[in-house]
């Protein structure tokens, strides 16, 4: 019995790919030989072949009319053919295929017993990995690159446990015995995620957006690194390549984190709020109602945290627990001088780089070096950040900020419809993505100034997207393929939840035109809500939120954006996707 792996690919990639696949595995099977199809079809790779398959393999079949990456079957003898021959005469190949390799193709299984005396080899225990997966709101990516990992690592044969770090706290935790069984750990994260617990292990760090859409080259590159010699390995045991990506962005990672803190806080203070306006939009001035109870929860208490929170954890992100509390006055601070959310982000930083300064320079002895993190550092660092947030940062903060607030709020016309298309765009063009957290966390900051327009065009922009992608697959069935229509149905609800990333399997797949059709919806819609002077008193919340009486300002128009943007996004799709080809090959 001959031992045969195969590749099968066509540039489609949906009839020709498997039924030249079964075609092989039917065949073989009746020849007495063992085979391993791996298919590159239009749905990404399936039945990866993994390294024992590769090992253990006699020969390869590449049955392919386009390119296939052929590096990891360097040494292995190779016989190439297409689909439509593979298809058409599976013996001829298969018989070819053997004998380039001298093997008969006459050959048939004979049972080989065993010595008696030899006892059967054990099977080498799979190779394990311990992941986390966080993103800065810990919705969508969060758990998206989690299943990725699982199902990469499955197809591989490895063991995972995957622990996520979302906006409901972790879940799926690791345990001490499972970190120390493991033989890699990956970190798939765009906030601060705290690797003491894994001291001694190779670790690879990446974002979670890397993760989820580069998945088997994490796994690959994880397994590459080399054995950690000690502590100091875990905190360089990436590959360079992502080292050097990350550089850049090592202030953007920090700015998340803040905001994945303040999220929640920023989300149940906006729906306090939008809650209260359920008694009329003015009921709160009362003393002693509901209404005024349900605005000092959100407006006094939420939203006077927002700035403090944002500010300390960029600290914290930045120098670890050292950070926190001259973060946290910081942005108090802040808050007072009435510098808002910029203020805040410039305490953060100025908090967390002023306590690592101070961390890694006052050398102590021994037995006083417990004093550094709980006085000195806290002490040293919040009256510096205090001293420069009062007397330097306080007032050009405050400036700008009213400057902002008064620009924004006296948009009208062009220059309003200009900004709508500009959020609403950002918020389509990587899907929850850096670019789209920029757009959000630009509308959130501005809650705090009483600015509700921009919120408002970046939260109904992000709902675009997905709902467009859906309502195409409904509407054009024959450019979208079997498994994308059912996607489509779950892409619907991700859209209503203003869940941006429900389109990222379809822009994923043909980003060329998926990306475009969604930045011109989400665009739309932005730049319509602003035109209308639409308003948002929530951060979150999709289409749930528009039930609240007042939380919305010109409810109706901004339903109308929505629409008009999901409907640009569905006729883009309709007009940049063609037909798919082999639809009737693939039904039959």
């Amino acid at each position: 019995m001959a031992r045969i792996i195969a590749v099968t690919a066509c540039p489609t990639g949906i009839a020709h790919t498997y039924m030249a696949a079964e075609a092989l595995k039917k065949t073989a099977a009746l020849m007495g030989h063992s085979i391993r199809v791996e298919t590159q079809g239009a749905a990404g790779a399936r039945d990866i072949l993994n390294d024992a398959d590769l090992a253990a393999a006699e020969l390869l079949i590449l049955a392919a009319d386009t390119h296939v990456e052929m590096t990891r079957f360097a040494g292995k003898a190779v016989h190439e053919t297409t689909t439509s021959v593979a298809i058409r005469d599976p013996r001829g190949v298969i018989e070819a295929a053997l004998a380039s390799i001298g093997i008969s193709a006459e050959r048939q299984p004979k049972p080989e017993p065993a010595p008696a005396a030899q006892p059967a080899a054990q099977p080498a225990a799979p190779r394990k990995i311990v992941a986390i997966t966080a993103c800065p709101t810990g919705i969508a990516h969060t758990f998206m690159a989690a299943e990725a990992l699982k199902k990469a690592a499955a197809q591989h044969g490895y063991e995972i446990k995957v622990e996520t770090q979302g906006s409901v706290g972790a879940k799926n935790t690791l345990t001490a015995e499972e970190i120390a069984a493991a033989d890699v750990v990956i970190i798939g994260a765009d906030t601060h995620v705290d690797t003491s617990r894994f001291a001694g292990k190779a670790v690879y760090e990446t974002s979670v957006g890397r993760a989820l859409k580069e998945t088997q080259k994490v796994l690959q590159e994880a397994f590459a690194l080399p054995p950690p010699s000690g502590v100091a390995a875990v905190r360089v045991a990436a590959q360079a390549e992502t080292r050097q990506a990350e550089k850049p962005a090592g202030a953007y990672k920090h700015l998340l984190t803040g905001v994945s803190y303040m999220l929640p806080i920023v989300v149940a203070g906006g729906l306090a709020i939008a809650l209260s306006f359920i008694f009329g939009i003015e009921a709160f001035k009362e003393k002693g109602t509901l209404a005024a109870s349900l605005m000092e929860i959100g407006g006094g208490a939420a939203f006077a945290l927002m700035i403090p929170v944002l500010a300390g954890f960029i600290a914290f992100s930045i120098a670890d627990r050292p950070g926190l509390a001259p973060g946290l006055v910081g942005g108090m601070l802040a808050s007072q001088l009435q510098a808002g959310f910029l203020g805040g982000i410039v305490a953060g930083f100025l908090a967390g780089y002023v306590a690592r300064y101070l961390r890694d320079h006052i050398k102590l002895p021994v037995h006083f070096e417990g004093l550094k993190p709980v006085l000195l550092i806290p002490l040293l660092a919040t009256v510096v950040v205090g001293l420069l947030m009062i007397y330097v940062v306080g007032s050009p903060a405050r400036a700008i900020m009213e400057g902002l607030t008064q620009f924004l709020q006296s948009l009208s016309g062009t220059n309003a419809v200009l900004l709508g298309l500009l959020l609403g765009g950002m918020m389509a063009v990587d899907m929850g993505g850096p670019i789209n957290k920029a757009a959000y966390t630009f509308g959130v900051g501005l809650l705090a100034s009483n600015t509700f327009m921009p919120m408002a065009a970046v939260m109904a922009a992000g709902m675009v997207p997905p709902l467009g992608i859906a309502l195409a697959t409904f509407v054009a069935k024959n450019r979208f393929s079997v498994d994308e229509q059912i996607a489509g149905k779950a892409a619907a609800v991700l859209g209503i939840s203003f869940i941006t990333e429900g389109a990222i399997p379809f822009a994923a797949k043909d980003p060329l035109r998926v990306i475009p059709a969604c930045v011109a919806g989400a665009a739309t819609t932005g730049a319509l809500s602003m035109f209308f002077g639409c308003t948002l008193h929530a951060p979150h919340g999709g289409i749930f939120v528009l039930a609240i009486p007042n939380a919305v300002g010109q409810l109706l128009p901004y339903i109308g954006a929505i629409a008009a943007g999901t409907v640009v996004t569905t006729l883009a799709l309709i007009v940049l996707k063609k037909p798919l080809a082999e639809d009737a090959a693939m039904a039959a």
